[in-house]
């Protein structure tokens, strides 16, 4: 597998993942986080791959099976700056992941994208609803720890905030 920045000829494909991913959720327990609202909704999509934080993951055939949004810098996630019931591990600059989608082909996609934004900035922060096990698992096992609950502007429903770091003191 492999990363690369999402293009706009990748949308039609990305959307076709978030679908099933959306399909995915809901039958496992999980029809809160972005059934409701059809998130994420392809204008703001069309903005992450403008923006150049889009990006993709290919299988050794070349094909999108995955696509995920990441970015890195200073207090770059407005949603983050208010946490609950914790508090975050590391202030310094770090990276976010949201709007992780495989498509299930392999197994591995959601590791080998989370692993490949953690390699670029040894500090990432995602977040994830209380009801998607499966994250909050593959989470726990990629050695992130549970810091709080964040809210979204997107719904209601509160989010378990994960962080992990590099930083050998904070670990």
């Amino acid at each position: 597998m492999r990363i690369r920045h999402s293009a706009e000829q990748d949308l039609d494909r990305m959307m076709e993942i978030y679908s099933g991913a959306r399909k995915f959720m809901a039958e496992h327990g999980n029809p809160h986080q972005w059934g409701p609202t059809n998130w994420p909704p392809e204008e703001l999509i069309r903005n992450d791959i403008k923006s150049g934080n889009s990006y993709v993951c290919l299988n050794d055939a070349g094909n999108v099976i995955g696509t995920f949004y990441f970015i890195q810098g200073k207090d770059i996630e407005p949603t983050y700056r208010d946490i609950s019931e914790g508090a975050w591990l590391d202030d310094s600059p770090y990276g976010v992941v949201h709007r992780i989608a495989s498509d299930g082909s392999e197994r591995g996609i959601g590791t080998f994208c989370i692993n490949w934004a953690f390699e670029q900035c040894g500090h990432l922060r995602i977040d994830t609803h209380g009801d998607n096990h499966t994250m909050q698992e593959l989470l726990r096992n990629l050695g992130f720890i549970h810091c709080g609950t964040i809210h979204v502007e997107e719904d209601n429903y509160p989010r378990l905030a994960f962080e992990k770091t590099n930083h050998k003191s904070l670990r």
